[in-house]
């Protein structure tokens, strides 16, 4: 023992003390980080897809494939296709944060979530640019008209492109942090505010109401018969919410990172894109589950 230590023991119990909290620090952060996904009671969760990074949107193909959007940015990102025998083509490259995808007129549309890039189109093999955009990434299409949300704090917009005539309209114009829209069984049109931690329902008055709140960072939103599925973009312990047709709200999925787009397989499963851990994953209801058509309503 050295004599400054002896005369400090204060100091060599701050030094130990420090070095103990940093251990614990990292050790906490490592259990968030590697922590496994669990699955409510009547559900299991399985990865199907590793090594895609920073997944972001999914598109199911009729030919069993998997259209990926790796969420990178600076020219980085890219749109993949994944093949049933695990072989993987880039369909779309130097893309900068591309997000949302939607199938729409025999291919799909995409968004990219950096400052003054376009909507664009894809098909057979073709990139046609639609609008201009800022931050754009949920989208969806009815056919008529393809809408729009702004990922931009605090004047994001909530844009509506009609296909007949190439027109664009601004529906909203001081959306805070919008991430996804869509529209649900029950004709609602839903979207949210990722920092206010809150879900609205776009209404013709122009009031907005809220219809979910206190939620940690609401992310993708989708619709089907088993309800509502709200994803939380958080880092660490980012959950998957079902809120049924009662506005019961269960939490389907928790101790994700940074999850992204869920979608249903067309096979009675859900793909989940799990954007903080490069993966893929399939959610699968067991038997006793209720299927969409026979969930309540």
């Amino acid at each position: 023992m050295t004599l400054s230590s002896k005369k400090h023991p204060a100091l060599r119990f701050g030094l130990r003390a420090a070095g103990l909290l940093c251990v614990a620090t990292l050790g906490f952060f490592a259990w968030q980080s590697y922590y496994p996904v669990r699955a409510a009671n009547g559900w299991t969760v399985q990865v199907v897809h590793g090594d895609v990074q920073k997944a972001a949107s999914l598109l199911p193909m009729a030919d069993g494939s998997l259209v990926v959007s790796q969420e990178l940015d600076k020219a980085k990102g890219s749109i993949v296709r994944i093949h049933p025998n695990g072989t993987r083509d880039v369909v779309v490259a130097n893309l900068s944060k591309p997000d949302g995808l939607f199938a729409t007129r025999g291919g799909w549309v995409f968004s990219q979530e950096s400052a003054a890039l376009p909507v664009s189109f894809f098909k057979d093999g073709v990139v046609t640019e639609l609008f201009q955009g800022e931050s754009v990434q949920g989208l969806w299409d009815d056919g008529d008209y393809l809408y729009a949300i702004e990922d931009r704090k605090p004047f994001g917009r909530l844009l509506r492109y009609r296909w007949s005539d190439q027109t664009l309209s601004v529906l909203r114009d001081q959306v805070e942090e919008g991430e996804s829209i869509v529209r649900c069984t029950d004709g609602r049109m839903l979207y949210n505010e990722k920092n206010k931690g809150v879900v609205r329902e776009l209404s013709a008055d122009g009031s907005d109401p809220v219809v979910l709140s206190h939620l940690n960072q609401p992310s993708f939103l989708m619709c089907d018969e088993r309800g509502l599925w709200v994803n939380e973009d958080a880092t660490h312990r980012a959950r998957l919410l079902l809120i049924d047709k009662q506005g019961r709200q269960r939490t389907i999925l928790s101790f994700l990172k940074a999850p992204q787009s869920i979608v249903p397989t067309g096979q009675g499963t859900y793909l989940l894109a799990e954007g903080g851990r490069n993966r893929v994953l399939e959610l699968v209801p067991d038997k006793h589950t209720a299927s969409p058509k026979h969930a309540p309503t």
